[in-house]
């Protein structure tokens, strides 16, 4: 290799890494072990990045939903819609995996499905759709104002995207773990191996 090539792949693997490291440190791509420790920065301002906080929603029994009504126990937060072809309902048979795996932990947890696609994903769309899942899974809807309102609170993703004379959503692919205070403490990243998944949600489990 000659090395003006190396000097060029060295240069490459540097952004690579810059690009990655900039998003940890936006986003809180990372483990958080005990309540002392440091939330997640800004990387130009320094400054706390909130993720997650107050929501109002419904189940799907068409039940007013608020975020205070889960405090107390920790939060698996996936955001996706029943539409989609292939991450949520992986997402959703992983999570299943891992309340399986957890045995009695499990029920200390609040899984929560969060449509990112309220026009179709009414609450008896989301009941029958989680019927393939664990019945621990709660589906949340609501209006488009109060789901894009809990879509920023936790800096996720969503996007409409039309396919011919339909559309499909584009969205956040990672499992957001909450502690038993609401507070974020990492991302299970899409297809993350099960006992990385698992050691992340012991962590809010302790």
């Amino acid at each position: 290799m000659s090395i003006l090539r190396w000097i060029r792949r060295a240069a490459w693997l540097a952004v690579a890494v810059l690009v990655f490291v900039t998003a940890a440190v936006l986003l809180g791509w990372w483990r958080v072990d005990g309540p002392g420790a440091p939330r997640p920065q800004s990387a130009t301002t320094g400054a706390p990045i909130d993720v997650g906080g107050p929501f109002a929603l419904v189940d799907t029994a068409g039940k007013p939903v608020i975020d205070a009504d889960f405090r107390g126990r920790p939060m698996l937060v996936f955001f996706g819609f029943t539409h989609c072809p292939e991450v949520c309902p992986t997402t959703l048979l992983e999570m299943t995996g891992w309340l399986k795996a957890l045995g009695p932990e499990a029920d200390r947890l609040q899984p929560l499905f969060v449509t990112v696609d309220p026009a179709r994903d009414t609450p008896a769309q989301m009941a029958l759709y989680l019927q393939s899942f664990d019945p621990r899974i709660r589906g949340l809807s609501g209006t488009q104002e109060q789901v894009d309102a809990t879509v920023k609170a936790y800096k996720a993703y969503a996007k409409r995207i039309p396919n011919g004379d339909d559309y499909t959503m584009d969205h956040t692919a990672s499992v957001y773990v909450m502690d038993a205070a609401g507070r974020f403490r990492t991302l299970i990243d899409y297809h993350e191996d099960a006992a990385t998944a698992l050691a992340k949600i012991r962590l809010v489990l302790k």
